[in-house]
């Protein structure tokens, strides 16, 4: 999972079609049952690392394309290692 700060995007939508699943909305575009990734989002965004190189997806993501609740069942606080690709 990758997070985008709220707070520091400025909403050029350049973003949103580089996401290969298109996970990635405006906030104003978020339905209500999605409203709670703004802040999961700004959390993460603020305790995780930044990319600053762009790589590969995992070879597994597109396994995860589609698949339910994936927030709620898998999510893991802890960022990844980076060696994922």
């Amino acid at each position: 999972m990758l997070v985008i700060h709220p707070d520091e995007c400025i909403d050029c939508g350049v973003c949103e079609p580089e996401c290969p699943i298109e996970a990635i909305k405006a906030e104003e575009d978020l339905p209500e049952n999605e409203q709670e990734m703004v802040e999961v989002n700004k959390k993460y965004a603020e305790l995780w690392p930044n990319i600053t190189i762009k790589k590969d997806a995992p070879e597994d993501a597109e396994n995860w394309n589609g698949v339910p609740n994936k927030y709620q069942d898998h999510f893991s606080k802890n960022p990844g290692s980076g060696d994922e690709s």
